[in-house]
């Protein structure tokens, strides 16, 4: 393969600018999940997450035609994603306590399982569109996946930077998720022409219940935490 003929060229170029735009809520689930772990296991997290990640999105590579003909499997992946995206808002939902080694081990581990679940709902638009732009080449779907290891890891460690300062982010992330599982939805194939037929209207209701109600969820289950907390 000429790796300087203008069509690989041009092919990994797309792939470049699929992973720049696509990686993004990748790297929001990331940093969220990580967030709670001490500043060690935070980028152990963030490494071995993203790995995880890789490994899941490379098999899903190979299946990914396959996995489109499953009716109702984009749909349950956005049911999911929602849970994922009240699950890591609602911080309150565990207890912490940095200086117990067994709960920050379990964190870990439990943050490994979020980022790899959270990521193959999410990574299917990008395996489709890096599977698109390669064009059949075998190569340029490692590259991609290659590529998009440093954006992930990188990205993560920014949110998470941002995320110590300024803890509104949080739910901005939970909102970006939120409304991923909702395009997953009104995508989803056995119900797109019906949504479709309803014009803008349906589609932006589901949208706003869908984002609107994760972050009232979150906010609440929060606020509640908050005050039985001792000393509150």
């Amino acid at each position: 393969m000429d790796f300087l003929a203008p069509q690989f060229l041009s092919a990994l170029f797309a792939i470049i600018v699929i992973d720049l735009v696509l990686a993004g809520d990748n790297a929001i689930v990331i940093a969220l999940a990580a967030r709670k772990l001490s500043a060690e296991l935070r980028g152990k997290a963030i490494v071995w997450g993203t790995v995880g990640a890789i490994a899941v999105r490379a098999a899903m590579s190979l299946v990914v035609v396959a996995l489109l003909k499953i009716p109702g499997l984009q749909a349950a992946g956005g049911l999911l994603l929602v849970w994922i995206a009240y699950k890591l808002l609602a911080s309150g939902d565990e207890p912490e306590n940095p200086g117990a080694a067994g709960m920050e081990i379990t964190g870990f581990w439990a943050a490994i399982r979020t980022i790899v679940i959270a990521d193959t709902i999410m990574g299917l638009d990008n395996v489709l569109g890096v599977a698109g732009a390669a064009q059949g080449s075998f190569l340029l779907v490692i590259l991609g996946l290659l590529i998009s290891v440093p954006i992930m890891v990188w990205g993560s460690s920014l949110i998470l930077r941002m995320v110590d300062r300024y803890p509104l982010i949080i739910y901005i992330g939970a909102g970006v998720l939120a409304w991923t599982a909702a395009v997953m939805l009104v995508n989803e194939p056995l119900v797109e022409d019906w949504i479709a037929a309803r014009h803008w209207l349906l589609p932006w209701t589901v949208y706003a219940l869908l984002i609107g109600g994760v972050l009232l969820a979150g906010f609440l289950r929060n606020r509640a935490s908050s005050d039985t907390a001792p000393g509150s």
